[in-house]
């Protein structure tokens, strides 16, 4: 074993830095290194050279193969806000619709509640409800009325007009009592019978003009009825031409009209002041009740109602009135009786 194995003798000094494989790197260089460096040698040594790190390159980004649309494939050219605006219009429509129809339906739903439960009371009778009066009143309601139940839709604002305008003309003849009143008292006190005619005017023609020529009104765009619009037609033209001869103002009439207020403003300014203002009234009443006069004519031509349905309806209502028929039976009654006693 010693032939292949050899130790150095311990009494051997060997340095291990003295080996030629080190000292043939720490020698032969051109420079100083660290542990040969001296600062405080004179000799020209330069130092070693600072060490540069190396900045290292980014690789380069991997390129992806370009899309290629398929023959099915819709291409997108940038129109995506302009298909989706229209899309959220058309559904903003169709949405504003169906709101509508439901609305509608609604409409329609609460009308029919309505008719069940109100037009008919107890015993399948009609309830009368105006006018409203209070339930200690000996004096029951006269009339059913409900303009948003009984009308329909398109005529509702032509009825609900007419009934306001036959309120306005009820105040305008209350308020020409005061003016007559007024006149009595402070001008003409000889003077009574334009005050007496005034109360008769308030007390006559407020519950005439309601029963005469609204409630035909009223009935006409209820039932489409060609006799009730002719009724109003002849009614309430008599009544716009009335409306005018208050507007004049004759003397002694019971009406403020400009005659009756121009010669009242010689006597008494505030009176005449009064009475002028009445004149006003009238004068926009008579201006209105034209202009409805018209508006009612525009759509009795759009109902399709004639003078031939007007006929029809007057005889069908005369023959089915039980008064008429009574009064027709008793008089036929009496004819023949007569003539039996006459040719015995």
């Amino acid at each position: 074993m010693s032939k292949y194995t050899s130790f150095p003798d311990p009494n051997d000094d060997q340095n291990p830095f003295q080996d030629p494989s080190v000292t043939q790197h720490s020698s032969n260089t051109g420079y100083a290194t660290l542990d040969l460096y001296n600062p405080f040698d004179n000799k020209n040594v330069q130092p070693p050279p600072p060490y540069e790190a190396t900045v290292p390159t980014a690789p380069p980004p991997a390129q992806t193969p370009p899309s290629r649309t398929t023959p099915t494939e819709p291409r997108n050219y940038g129109s995506y806000n302009t298909q989706q605006t229209a899309v959220n219009a058309t559904t903003a429509e169709l949405l504003k619709k169906q709101e509508e129809l439901e609305r509608r339906a609604r409409e329609l739903e609460r009308r029919e509640r309505e008719l069940d439960a109100h037009a008919l009371g107890p015993g399948g009778v009609r309830q009368n409800n105006w006018p409203p009066l209070p339930s200690f009143c000996p004096v029951g309601p006269c009339f059913y009325q409900d303009i948003s139940v009984e009308i329909s839709q398109n005529f509702q604002r032509t009825v609900t007009i007419m009934y306001y305008y036959w309120m306005f003309t009820a105040c305008i003849l209350l308020f020409n009592v005061i003016s007559c009143l007024a006149f009595f008292c402070a001008v003409d006190v000889s003077g009574g019978v334009g005050l007496g005619l005034a109360i008769l005017w308030f007390i006559l023609f407020t519950p005439c003009s309601f029963v005469c020529w609204y409630r035909p009104v009223y009935k006409a765009f209820r039932s489409d009825s060609s006799f009730n619009f002719f009724t109003f037609f002849f009614v309430f033209f008599a009544q716009v031409g009335l409306y005018v001869i208050m507007t004049i103002g004759i003397p002694g009439w019971g009406f403020s009209g400009w005659i009756v207020s121009l010669s009242a403003l010689k006597g008494n300014v505030g009176v005449g002041v009064l009475m002028l203002l009445n004149a006003v009234l009238f004068t926009g009443q008579a201006a209105m009740g034209v202009v409805l006069l018209k508006k009612v004519h525009s759509l009795y031509r759009q109902t399709g109602a004639s003078f031939e349905k007007a006929q029809a309806e007057f005889a069908t209502g005369v023959l089915s009135n039980q008064t008429v028929r009574q009064a027709a039976a008793n008089a036929t009654a009496s004819a023949a009786q007569g003539a039996f006693t006459g040719a015995r």
